[in-house]
């Protein structure tokens, strides 16, 4: 027997040694190689299993049809199965994340600081299993380089309120006070859910808005962006600064945004949320949903969202039930799984509810309005509709309630607007049971608030002026007593201090027997026409005072006008010469003017002939030609001559009369010589016919209007005539019109002359015959024919 220290080794020789460690690095690497094809077989059967599981789940099919399909789709593409099953594990375990990060980083522009901080906090949200870890690594990783030292992010509720999901950078005791945002409190959150996009406050005290860190960051600068997916906003990124922000955003907005787009994953899932019911209606809430639509008592129709490379386009009709009642009378049929903008082509354009829609689905505010406007295509024709309209959302889908209004309601509405418009208060009264039943109208009316008691009409000469008692009781007593309708007016005295004219009217109710059960009737405010009705009276009385002013102003112009110059006068025979006036004042007497005419033998053997015409009308231009007139005959008896007549007269019409202007030719006859000078102030030129039948004007001589300026020169002028030559002067009333120039009727005036070979009394009746004047004016117009002096 021998022992183990006793046993000796036998070593073979070095060169079989050498070949035994050979053969022993052969088997160790082959059995090497045997395991990591071993755990590369065991990693593709897996990656394939992968592969189909997301076939069986995107397909709906069983696990033997989705291996047929992924070796049918790998053959398609010329690719192994194992490779196909990568690409497609790796497609489907592509996460939201990673496309962010890509679309930041292609924003970035190449900043590599701005990637790597990125790339880190996208690390922090992928480990971060909850908001509040999240929040911490963005303000770590992202905003704390970019000068930012809080941030907040806020869930959005589906009523409108924001709950705060996490925070950084804000003490313990400020994230609890600000834990809970009921709706409709303004803050910079709110602002950015309700704009649907990025608002950016340079100062948060600018904004003058309430939010977390308020009163610690009051200076510095406040960004909100709303983050969510597929249209619908899940909550909102509130990013805080020190100091403040520049007022354009530039490059950095887009960082932010997508930053904030990092927290949506999160914001999903958080605790208490439920996550949305797929829009293609995948699962058992859509369901239960449309059971629950089914139930309602009013038209409601099921609406998901419509999602084109992940953008909210338009809302699918996806259930209606049995209520529904389509605003253009189609059938369900034809509306159910159409889109929105396909049934309700104009919902975007007139009424802005796919607006609205869109609003609701991305905030979850509902929203609900009274008599919207929906308009429908039915035909090409356009119909409109009043509609009662109620938007919610449920989830990840819309509900919406479509009530139409009915004729009774619209005929209600209509009459509720009559009775606001027209202060018409309705009311019946029970006599038996004493029941007195007001609208709303009628409270306003006596100013009594609407939970006030109604007053009886027992109580009505209470409320009135003591003076309509009378009135009142007769009007009672052909209600209540006599039974047939009536009215009264009366003063109502409110408590309030404020008087008012009322109208009632009433009517009596009677059963089969003739007994008066009930009086309904309307009170009316008729204030505003009663005192138009007693100011239209006072005018009246005004205007017939001052009508009556004025005929009698006018009745004395005439007067006194056909007292100096009567219409018809025969002919004047003076020395050398025979003179015939035709005068014909305006037809309606508010205008009579101021036309003067007259023809005086001067002590020289000299004959003063004058035509006028003063502006205006009524007395002042009568009186205003009686002055003028009577003042250049007596400084005719100076022997001054036509010019210098005038620049008298001037003097006069400026300093002695009451801002009186006119127009006149006045003229001085030698009926020895036959010579005529004559002068002009602002009037028309006079026209001579001669003996031979032609006719022209006199020359348009300078000589401006009487009584405009203080000092004048008049030009005269001087004129040779023949016996049988006749001279016209007249006013413009006889030629003047609307439609034409001056210039051109007086050419026509001169054609007529011209053509006329009859006496002087024919030719002045012709010349006011065929006037084609249009003014109304008073017209004047002096002939003179120069004939043989008789010695």
């Amino acid at each position: 027997m021998t022992t183990e220290d006793e046993i000796v080794p036998v070593l073979p020789p070095p060169a079989e040694v050498s070949a035994n460690f050979a053969r022993l690095a052969d088997t160790v690497a082959r059995l090497r190689g045997e395991v990591d094809h071993a755990h590369a077989v065991a990693d593709g059967r897996a990656l394939i299993e992968l592969a189909k599981g997301v076939l069986m789940e995107r397909l709906h099919c069983t696990p033997s049809d989705a291996a047929k399909q992924l070796e049918t789709l790998a053959e398609r593409s010329g690719v192994t199965p194992l490779e196909f099953a990568a690409d497609v594990v790796g497609e489907a375990a592509e996460d939201r994340i990673t496309e962010v990060t890509q679309e930041f980083l292609a924003r970035a522009e190449g900043e590599e600081s701005v990637a790597v901080r990125l790339r880190t906090a996208e690390s922090g949200v992928l480990a971060a299993g909850d908001t509040q870890r999240v929040a911490e690594s963005i303000l770590e990783h992202a905003l704390r380089p970019l000068g930012a030292t809080a941030v907040a992010v806020w869930l959005a509720g589906p009523d409108g309120s924001l709950t705060l999901a996490g925070s950084a950078g804000f003490s313990a005791e400020e994230a609890a006070r600000w834990r809970y945002v009921p709706p409709g409190v303004a803050t910079p959150a709110r602002s950015a859910l309700i704009e649907r996009d990025t608002v950016w406050y340079p100062t948060l005290a600018a904004a003058g808005l309430p939010s977390i860190g308020q009163h610690t960051l009051s200076g510095g600068g406040r960004v909100a962006v709303p983050t969510g997916t597929g249209g619908r906003i899940i909550g909102v990124v509130e990013m805080c600064w020190p100091e403040p922000l520049p007022a354009e955003p530039g490059r950095q907005r887009r960082q932010l945004e997508a930053l904030a787009e990092l927290c949506a994953h999160t914001l999903d899932t958080w605790d208490g949320v439920i996550a949305p019911v797929a829009a293609n209606g995948a699962g058992d809430f859509l369901g239960e949903l449309v059971d629950f639509i089914d139930g309602l008592h009013d038209p409601a129709v099921l609406l998901s969202p419509c999602l084109d490379g992940g953008h909210l386009s338009d809302f699918r009709i996806h259930h209606a039930n049995v209520r529904f009642a389509d605003p253009g009378g189609r059938p369900r049929s034809r509306i159910v799984g159409t889109r929105m903008l396909e049934s309700y082509p104009l919902a975007a354009e007139e009424s802005g509810l796919l607006d609205k829609i869109q609003r609701v689905y991305a905030t979850g505010e509902p929203f609900r309005a009274e008599s919207m406007a929906i308009t429908t295509l039915v035909d090409q024709v356009p119909l409109t509709v009043l509609t009662d309209v109620s938007v919610t959302r449920f989830a990840g889908n819309v509900l919406l309630i479509l009530r139409i209004q009915d004729d009774a309601a619209k005929l209600a509405v209509l009459l509720q607007h009559a009775q606001r418009l027209g202060r018409i208060g309705g009311f019946e009264e029970n006599v038996v049971t004493g029941v007195i039943t007001w609208n709303t109208e009628l409270f306003a009316l006596y100013g009594l608030p609407p939970n006030a008691a109604p007053l009886s009409l027992h109580e009505l000469a209470t409320h009135a002026h003591s003076d309509d008692a009378p009135a009142i009781g007769r009007f009672l007593r052909a209600v209540l007593h006599h039974k047939r309708p009536s009215s009264t007016a009366f003063r109502l005295q409110r408590s309030d201090g404020v008087a008012r004219h009322i109208r009632v009217v009433a009517e009596p109710v009677v059963d089969g027997r003739g007994e008066l059960v009930a009086v309904r009737g309307a009170y009316q405010d008729v204030s505003s026409q009663h005192w138009t009705e007693v100011a239209l009276a006072a005018t009246r009385d005004r205007l017939a005072e001052t009508e009556q002013q004025a005929m009698e102003r006018n009745r004395l112009a005439l007067q006194l006008q056909h007292a100096i110059m009567p219409p018809a006068k025969g002919p004047i025979d003076m020395p050398g010469l025979r003179a015939a006036v035709r005068y014909r004042p305006a037809e309606k007497e508010h205008l009579v003017g101021g036309d003067w005419y007259d023809a005086v033998a001067l002590p020289t053997g000299e004959v003063l002939l004058c035509v006028g015409d003063v502006a205006g009308h009524g007395i002042d231009a009568a009186t205003g030609m009686v002055s003028l007139r009577n003042a250049l005959r007596g400084l005719a008896a100076t022997g001054a001559g036509p010019a210098q007549l005038l620049t008298w007269l001037n003097l006069v019409a400026y300093h002695l009369t009451d801002h009186v202007t006119a127009t006149a030719v006045a003229a001085v006859y030698d009926p020895a010589s036959r010579r005529l000078r004559w002068a002009r102030a602002g009037h028309l030129p006079p026209i001579v016919r001669h003996r031979d039948g032609t006719a022209t004007t006199l020359p348009l001589i300078r000589g401006s209007l009487l009584g405009a300026v203080r000092d004048v020169v008049y030009q005269e002028d001087e004129l040779q005539l023949a016996e049988g030559d006749i001279l016209l002067i007249y006013t413009d009333g006889l030629i003047e019109r609307r439609d034409r120039p001056v210039q051109d009727s007086v050419s026509r005036l001169v054609t007529l002359v011209d053509g006329h070979d009859g006496g002087l009394e024919h030719q002045l009746d012709r010349l006011l015959t065929y006037s084609t004047a249009d003014t109304d004016d008073d017209t004047c117009v002096v002939g003179i024919e120069v004939i043989t002096v008789r010695g």
